[in-house]
């Protein structure tokens, strides 16, 4: 019993730590990861693999259907 309190101590701790950020600093909110709206990933040339693939074939895929854009926020139309 003892090893289930103090693994549930241990872990309430570290999820406090890893949002500590996010409760406490005014406007805190969760990083943007999506590739279209991150500044800084579109600063370092990381860009979005349909956007890379419209680059590199065209508007149209191997099956010669028109690359579907509708699942990311890719600016790339």
């Amino acid at each position: 019993m003892e090893i289930l309190i103090a693994s549930i101590i241990i872990i309430a701790f570290c999820i406090f730590g890893m949002c500590f950020n996010i409760i406490f600093k005014k406007g805190g909110e969760f990083p943007n990861s999506e590739i279209s709206q991150n500044k800084e990933m579109r600063k370092r040339g990381i860009i979005c693999a349909k956007e890379e693939e419209i680059k590199i074939w065209g508007k149209k895929n191997k099956n010669n259907k028109p690359f579907d854009c509708s699942s990311c926020n890719s600016p790339c139309k």
